[in-house]
This record gives C-alpha cells, sequence and structure tokens, in this order.
C-alpha cells in the first residue's frame, strides 16, 4: 500500500492546484462546491462549458491512454488530481459517466471503429454519456434485464425495446450504453449485449424523476423500436455481462479518492458549524464526529490499498475493492444524520420558499439512497460473502 507520493508527483499536485485556482474564477467561480450528488441539477450548462474547459487544458481523461487522447498519467497522479479538483471545490463533472465508465471500458473490450467513434468526444467534453443499467424490476439484480435487443437484417441494425430507470442526466446526454437481451430465451446473466446508442433518436423517450427535493436529475427511458447500428454493441452477442463487470470494476477506480476529499469537505463545514454553534461542547456530538473523522481516513486508507494492487486492464480490482460501496454508503448515511443532529433546530428550518434546501440539507436527503443505489447494502454484503470469502451462495427460489 503506498501512502506517499514522490517529489515529481508533489510538483504535479501544484501544476493541478495552480491551474485550477486560476480558472475556476469568472462565469466559474459559482460552480464551486455545486453539482456533486443531490446537487446535479444546478448549473448544467455552465458545467457543460466547465468541461470543455477542463478539456482545453487537458484536464479530461488523464488516466487513459494518449493514443485515446489522455494524458498516460500514474495511478498516483490520477489519486492527486481527483483530491485536488475536489479540495478546490470544482464543480461535479457532467461528463463523468463518459470519462470513468463508458470511455474506459470501450478503451478495454470495444473495436478500433468504437474507440475513433467515440472517444474524443468524451476527452473534448462535448459529448456526454449515460448509463442504462437498472430497470424497474432489475436493480440491484442486474442480470434479471428485460430490455431485448434482435438484429434486423433488413435494416442492419439492432432493434432495442424495453426501459431503464434511475438513468442519472439522461436528459442532458448524448449517447446512453445499454445492457439488453439479445437472446430471448436466456435467463440470468448469460445472453446479453452491451450496446452503444445515439440518445436523440424516434424510440428514445426520457421522463424525469421528480425526488422528494423538488429536483430531477434522473429518469425513466423507454425504447420503443430504437436503434443501435450493428457495429456499436461492444464485444458479440453474449458478451454483455463480461462487459458490464468490467465496467463497474472502474467504478472503483481512483474517482474514489476524489469523492472521499469531498466527504471531508462536508465533514468540515459540520466541524465548522458545530464551534460556531456550540455543538461540539456536547461530549456525544464530539465522539461522533471523532468517529466520522476516524473512518473516513479507514476509508482512504484501504482505497490507498486497493488502488495499490494489481488491477486488470479490463477493470478487475482487488478484493478490498469489494468492500468499498458498503463503507463509504453508511459512513454517508450516518454523516447526513450528524450534519442534521449538529444543525439542530436550524436544520428543519428551509432557507426560502418550498425545496430551498441548504447544502448539508440536500446531502441528508440524497444520502438516504446512498444505501440502494449502485447495489443495495444488502447486494454488497452478498458480493463480500460470495466473492471476497467464498461463502456457500444465498439460496434462490426459482422463478415460475
Amino acid at each position: 500500500m503506498k501512502l506517499s507520493f514522490s517529489a515529481e508527483d508533489e510538483q504535479f499536485r501544484q501544476e493541478v492546484a495552480t491551474w485550477l485556482q486560476q480558472n475556476l474564477t469568472g462565469e466559474f467561480a459559482k460552480l464551486r462546491f455545486r453539482g456533486g450528488p443531490g446537487d446535479e441539477h444546478m448549473y448544467p450548462e455552465e458545467r457543460k462549458r466547465w468541461e470543455q474547459k477542463l478539456a482545453e487544458g487537458g484536464w479530461t481523461c488523464i488516466g487513459w491512454p494518449t493514443e485515446y487522447g489522455g494524458r498516460g498519467c500514474s495511478i498516483e497522479q490520477q489519486v492527486i488530481f481527483n483530491e485536488e479538483y475536489a479540495r478546490a471545490g470544482a464543480p461535479g463533472h457532467v461528463g463523468h459517466i463518459g470519462e470513468g465508465l463508458a470511455g474506459p471500458t470501450i478503451i478495454a473490450f470495444g473495436s478500433e471503429e468504437q474507440k475513433q467513434k467515440y472517444l474524443p468526444g468524451i476527452v473534448a467534453g462535448t459529448e456526454l454519456w449515460c448509463q442504462g443499467y437498472s430497470e424497474p424490476g432489475a436493480g440491484s439484480d442486474l442480470a434479471n434485464v428485460k430490455t431485448r435487443a434482435r438484429f434486423d437484417e433488413e435494416k442492419g441494425k439492432w432493434i432495442i425495446n424495453g426501459q431503464k430507470v434511475w438513468t442519472s442526466l439522461a436528459h442532458e446526454s448524448d449517447y446512453i450504453f445499454v445492457i439488453a437481451r439479445t437472446d430471448p430465451d436466456s435467463v440470468a446473466h448469460k445472453g446479453l449485449g452491451f450496446f452503444l446508442m445515439k440518445m436523440d433518436q424516434p424510440g428514445i423517450d426520457v421522463r424525469g424523476i421528480e425526488q422528494i427535493t423538488g429536483t430531477c436529475e434522473f429518469n425513466e427511458v423507454f425504447f420503443d423500436d430504437a436503434e443501435c447500428d450493428a457495429g456499436d454493441i461492444v464485444g458479440a452477442p453474449g458478451d454483455g455481462w463480461k462487459v458490464a463487470m468490467g465496467l463497474l470494476g472502474f467504478e472503483r477506480g481512483v474517482s474514489t479518492l476524489g469523492q472521499q476529499m469531498q466527504f471531508q469537505n462536508e465533514l468540515n463545514q459540520v466541524i465548522e458549524i458545530a464551534r460556531r454553534n456550540g455543538a461540539a461542547k456536547n461530549p456525544a456530538i464530539r465522539q461522533r464526529l471523532a468517529k466520522a473523522h476516524t473512518e473516513l481516513k479507514i476509508m482512504r486508507y484501504n482505497s490507498m490499498r486497493m488502488l495499490s494492487g494489481q488491477g486488470g486492464s479490463d477493470g478487475s480490482l482487488q478484493k478490498e475493492a469489494l468492500i468499498y460501496k458498503l463503507f463509504w454508503a453508511t459512513w454517508h448515511r450516518t454523516m447526513g444524520e450528524l450534519a442534521m443532529d449538529v444543525l439542530g433546530p436550524e436544520s428543519q428550518v428551509l432557507e426560502g420558499g418550498p425545496y430551498e434546501l441548504s447544502r448539508l440539507q440536500a446531502m441528508y436527503l440524497f444520502v438516504r439512497s446512498d444505501t440502494i443505489y449502485g447495489g443495495t447494502n444488502e447486494i454488497q454484503k452478498n458480493i463480500i460473502a460470495e466473492r471476497g470469502l467464498g461463502m456457500p451462495k444465498e439460496p434462490r427460489v426459482a422463478a415460475k
């Protein structure tokens, strides 16, 4: 496990910090600390321009190979970039699905034609992606997808029918990657395909899902004879599960350190409020703050351990990565509760009219979902037990 950085890495850190300080100004100054989880609806157009500003500076896709537009940065430098990005309060990436998930997956599993077609727009920050995984009956149980794909010989295209749900930023996206069943008689993880599809086409309907906060950053997406070019299936029909699992491995990558810096920013704000309003004088509150600090450090050390392992170019990671989602989701949910207790009565008062929430109020409401999306806590525990510890699989009731 590597816990320190070289002199060259620290020079890179200074380069990142200086660029962010010089460019998070003017029209972008208001984006500081905005656009993160629960706040993704804020300033979408400005954040799209910020994405292109990052691209102009060479700060998108820095870990990608240079032949595909990246910088070929080391793991250490990618960690540094994500840490400094969050430390500076730079806004949530509107292009993170493309940069962190779609792009690495296409690099690992896609054809050369797919790489040439899709990667430049991601690097330039001009083409945004969303994820077509979950369905009403296939959330944590991804292998239960019902969306169907059949190949139309006359058109030379795949025809997609079905529904996806909880599709973050689908209403802002240019493309979507979709898991669909290519073999209508297949079950579970067999007979699936991984498709790259254009959003702006007949047959794709995006409908927003309003949340308790009054915001609407994710959506239902309906496919009604939507089309996908024959060359835009990643791998062969039937390879969808392998590709999908590789993508989930990339999700546990270096961006985890940037996520933790965002958590640190939230904890710092809660500590500042506790000192200001006197909540820090309460021994129970002090103990909970100390516990939050300690567990955040543990989270960082485990992430450094998992990133120091020999993960594969196909998204595979060490077993240490299996515990990460369960740990951070539970921590963040508890952090939301702590924030409200530190705020005290102030936590119950809105800043203005309906749904005008403070940053911490919005965070508290959003973190209720952390232990559900991306695989519920219960599913994560099954994964740890079965894949990490080699325990017997959970008994399943046969479908009727």
